[in-house]
């Protein structure tokens, strides 16, 4: 089922700082988490089909992104301020639960189910697991088994990749390897995927507009979210969680599903053949069919 209404987009006070939010339906409330380099638009496809089905989706820009506040200070991305974000969005809908979806980024959904357990009525992740604390800072333990080249890595310096990114936004958008000093010096010609149809505009606009630094700085605070999550040491994900992911996305190559075995103590896992990592724009029926499937099954 889809909802023929047109997608209402607001704006939200939350957590002190300004989300641009797209909704869509009246029921139980699904929240949508984009990753980098994403929006709110990540979700066009699901909206309509959760709205359809007797839901209340809401797909937020999330901080430093789109329309949303785009705080200055790198420490403003941490995990802490995006979950709690999350929290404040679930408070002003007055609610008390939600179901809530997350992809790439967005997977601090996972995070957010361990710090307030009871707001989180399921999770659902996509592409990014949920991943057990690792045994010392992140990002050395990156550097010694990936290198310098690693994204992630390549992304820590303030101003460097956000130059980098920015200089030509669609090739960034489509690049086909990925982004680190190689890609940066190279001059290789975007290639539009097969789901992004040739009119559409809107990430390319958008970011030409913001830039990436907003989503950048998350990947600054790994090492820092490492430190504010101490507490937290141990913890399962208790709730009912379906993890979707690609058959193709590369994530799975340093962020695998098993992982999860005895992380997470009601999961589901919907592999979608032949998908890459952005497998709900690549794939939305399946993606879509798996979700719905989830929903029906917890009685939300």
């Amino acid at each position: 089922m889809t909802d023929p209404s047109p997608i209402a987009h607001r704006h939200v006070t939350a957590n002190g700082i300004d989300l641009h939010v797209a909704e869509l339906g009246e029921g139980p409330p699904v929240i949508l988490c984009h990753g980098f380099p994403e929006l709110w638009y990540s979700w066009r496809h699901q909206l309509p089909a959760l709205a359809g089905a007797g839901f209340r989706a809401l797909a937020p820009d999330l901080r430093g992104y789109g329309e949303s506040s785009i705080p200055e200070n790198v420490e403003d991305y941490d995990v802490l301020s995006v979950t709690a974000d999350l929290i404040a969005l679930l408070d002003e809908i007055g609610h008390e639960q939600a179901v809530f979806v997350g992809h790439d980024w967005g997977a601090v959904v996972w995070q957010l189910a361990l710090a307030h357990p009871q707001r989180v009525r399921a999770v659902v992740g996509m592409s990014v697991p949920f991943v057990p604390r690792a045994p010392a800072p992140p990002l050395e333990l990156m550097r010694q088994a990936w290198g310098e080249d690693f994204y992630i890595v390549w992304f820590q310096q303030p101003g460097m990749a956000d130059r980098e990114l920015a200089r030509d936004v669609r090739r960034t958008l489509t690049a086909t390897v990925a982004w680190g000093p190689g890609w940066a010096q190279g001059d290789d010609r975007a290639r539009r995927p097969a789901w992004m149809s040739q009119e559409d505009q809107t990430y390319a606009e958008t970011y030409e507009r913001t830039g990436f630094t907003g989503g950048l700085n998350y990947y600054r605070n790994i090492d820092r979210n490492w430190r504010l999550t101490a507490s937290l040491d141990g913890n399962r994900v208790e709730q009912p969680s379906l993890f979707i992911t690609g058959s193709r996305d590369p994530v799975q190559a340093f962020m695998p599903t098993q992982a999860m075995e005895g992380w997470v103590t009601d999961l589901r896992v919907v592999v979608v053949e032949g998908a890459g990592h952005w497998v709900q724009q690549e794939r939305p029926g399946d993606v879509n069919g798996a979700l719905l499937s989830f929903l029906d099954e917890l009685g939300w």
